[in-house]
């Protein structure tokens, strides 16, 4: 089978490091499915990235719709079985960022601390989500044999920031969930990977109040000598997509230049 009749789904399309990986999935033939949240007043953005991709994707279906309610999952799945039949999803990329940042500990110099449901909220968005996801797609029989998952996890699973606690428990959360969903797909060869991007500029990390000083720290550190770029992920789980087995499962890819080993 070709390239071309392939579907992948990514949760998190509209933006940073979904949105490279669309373009450079679609460049390579596939068919794209996108699920996005955003207001109306980026609708002129979204449609142009839709645009886009039809150039060289033979369908390309976006639903602006909430990843993380149950209702709205299970209709979006229901909607592929139709568009896809039994072919189903051969790649599933869960790039998800929305959560709270805020520290955890008041001070003299912190008024406003992380609550019950926004720590909530965030694991269940950029973690526990994947298991949902993944879930319901092997219900309907979207997940044939040869498949693959990715999950967008970073350094923050395994290095400090200050307001970026709920985020890094979300981030360990969804690599222990990685871990967990290749052990049980291996036998139907599925592999399960999380991507570990390196600092990357994206309207994700903008939000984040130290940002600056994280741009700061990987420029001086990473042994490239610059940011990782959406373009850098895209290109990579591009090459990615092309394994023909599931052998390489259950990791944590670095994708970063080396980044994680120096700073």
């Amino acid at each position: 089978m070709t390239t071309k009749n392939k579907w992948c789904l990514i949760l998190g399309v509209s933006s940073g490091i979904g949105q490279a990986c669309a373009r450079s999935l679609s460049e390579a033939g596939w068919n794209i499915l996108g699920v996005h949240f955003d207001i109306a007043e980026r609708e002129q953005e979204i449609n142009e990235l839709k645009s886009a991709l039809e150039k060289n994707s033979e369908r390309v279906v976006f639903f602006n719709r909430n990843a993380d309610s149950k209702k709205e999952r299970l209709a979006i799945v229901e909607e592929i079985a139709e568009i896809t039949g039994e072919q189903g999803v051969e790649l599933m990329l869960h790039s998800l960022a929305f959560g709270t940042l805020l520290p955890f500990i008041k001070t003299e110099n912190v008024e406003v601390v992380m609550q019950k449901n926004q720590m909530d909220m965030t694991l269940s968005v950029m973690a526990h989500s994947l298991v949902y996801w993944t879930q319901d797609l092997w219900e309907k029989k979207l997940l044939p044999r040869g498949g693959k998952i990715f999950a967008m996890t970073s350094g923050g699973s395994v290095m400090y920031s200050q307001n970026y606690g709920a985020v890094s428990a979300a981030k360990c959360a969804l690599e222990s969930h990685c871990k967990q969903l290749a052990t049980e797909l291996a036998p139907f060869g599925i592999m399960v990977n999380a991507i570990r991007a390196g600092v990357t500029d994206t309207p994700s990390l903008k939000k984040i109040p130290e940002f600056k000083a994280l741009i700061h720290r990987a420029e001086s550190f990473n042994p490239h000598g610059r940011l990782s770029t959406p373009e850098d992920i895209g290109i990579a789980l591009r090459d990615l997509s092309e394994m023909q087995h599931s052998w390489m499962t259950g990791n944590v890819i670095n994708i970063d230049g080396g980044e994680i080993l120096t700073i």
